[in-house]
């Protein structure tokens, strides 16, 4: 069993009485993460098993007699619910039984996917539940294949250091998680395998798991939209050229980026507000969640051909993903960018505890100071908020470039 940052809080959590949902996209190694917090539960329920989700379909009250079959001198008995969204009114199950004895059972939900909870105003036991997710893989749990320098100065903490020495996945570099991105089960398979495991992904889950979730009229003009979606990942959103592309409607192509966000897919990154500038773009970015499944879903073979070919573009994605991962799992803050129409623009701007970091993200091996020109002027306009920025590039070791601004290389992020 690898390590993941979220074991350590999340084991920590479930002895707390309360029922406990777990959201991820698929193959974030939710369920292998939870049989190893919960090697034996008293009630095990996988909905992705068709048999499984028809019966709790028909009588979702069928969970209430199981959990009350169970022995009732024993406290805290472990019920696990995989992919419990298929069946959202066993939620109402789970409050039942939860309202009439705190004690007697631990309710464990896991489900890779908000959209029909969402749509359909699914309970979600509120006051009754704490929420927990799990992304890809992050360079706390998957490290880079060159150690980490001493004098290190990371904008955003790892937070989490496997104290205990557990076992982390394989070190990788950095060419390989451009292309194959960071999903454990594509990260352990071997080099050859990974791009075929890819493409079954992109297969089977993103277009016939999101046909089961969502009502789409067009499934053709779906499919544009999503290989679109993957092309056009990382950049300023433009709801009216995809709207064109596809031939869908701009609130249709709105409803979809929803839906990717809703299935853990992607995540937008807002633009930044609060700048005296007067000629901001207000429109987000949009992320899909891993590389590699981005690669997939935008046709394209994951080979690190595609990776030499716009180097830049992917790797500037990969900070994002990055960034957006460590911020979910520390808790607080924000993920921004800022474009101004003229050009001007700050990759990313991490908002954590009423500070604000800028930082710029460059392919180069050899950063120079009038690469950080944006972030001098971003730490100008906020001397409060912002102190420091960083260029995140590929430079060997840590340099700083002005007394406010360090190059870091990729693996010290």
């Amino acid at each position: 069993m690898f390590s993941r940052w979220k074991a350590e809080s999340l084991q920590e959590k479930l002895g707390r009485p309360y029922v406990h949902i777990l959201f991820g996209a698929r193959q974030t190694g939710k369920s292998t993460l939870l049989r190893s917090l919960i090697p034996d539960p008293a009630l095990s329920i996988d909905l992705a098993d068709p048999r499984e989700r028809s019966r709790y379909l028909a009588d979702p009250g069928e969970l209430i007699n199981r959990c009350r079959a169970l022995p009732a001198n024993r406290k805290g008995q472990m019920v696990l619910i995989d992919e419990a969204q298929a069946v959202p009114e066993i939620f109402n199950s789970v409050q039942v039984l939860y309202d009439s004895d705190k004690e007697r059972w631990r309710f464990v939900l896991c489900g890779s996917s908000a959209r029909k909870l969402r749509m359909t105003g699914a309970n979600l036991l509120p006051g009754r539940s704490m929420l927990h997710r799990l992304y890809p893989l992050t360079l706390a749990e998957h490290p880079a294949d060159t150690q980490r320098s001493p004098h290190a100065q990371s904008p955003l903490p790892l937070a989490w250091r496997d104290p205990r020495g557990r076992r982390l996945f394989p070190a990788g570099d950095l060419e390989s998680r451009l292309t194959f991105g960071e999903l454990p089960g594509v990260v352990c398979a071997p080099v050859s395998d990974r791009a075929e495991l890819l493409k079954t992904y992109a297969l089977n889950h993103l277009e016939e798991e999101i046909r089961r979730e969502a009502f789409v009229r067009d499934w053709g003009a779906f499919v544009r939209f999503l290989n679109l979606a993957a092309r056009e990942s990382g950049q300023i959103l433009n709801y009216a050229n995809i709207a064109q592309e596809t031939g869908l409607s701009k609130p249709t192509v709105k409803a979809y980026y929803q839906l990717l966000e809703d299935m853990f897919i992607g995540f937008s990154v807002p633009a930044f507000s609060r700048s005296p500038r007067k000629n901001l773009l207000s429109t987000p970015r949009f992320l899909f969640f891993d590389l590699g499944v981005r690669h997939a879903a935008a046709g394209l073979d994951a080979v690190p051909e595609i990776v030499r070919a716009q180097p830049g573009p992917i790797f500037e994605q990969w900070v994002g993903i990055e960034l957006w991962n460590r911020i979910q799992y520390l808790g607080g803050g924000g993920l921004h960018h800022l474009r101004t129409k003229d050009g001007a623009e700050i990759d990313f701007i991490v908002e954590r505890k009423n500070a604000l970091t800028p930082i710029e993200v460059k392919w180069t091996k050899r950063p120079a100071l009038s690469d950080a020109r944006h972030i001098l002027r971003f730490l100008e306009e906020h001397p409060k908020e912002a102190r420091h920025g960083y260029i995140i590039c590929r430079i060997d070791r840590p340099s700083r470039l002005h007394e406010q601004v360090t190059a870091l290389p990729w693996s010290d992020l």
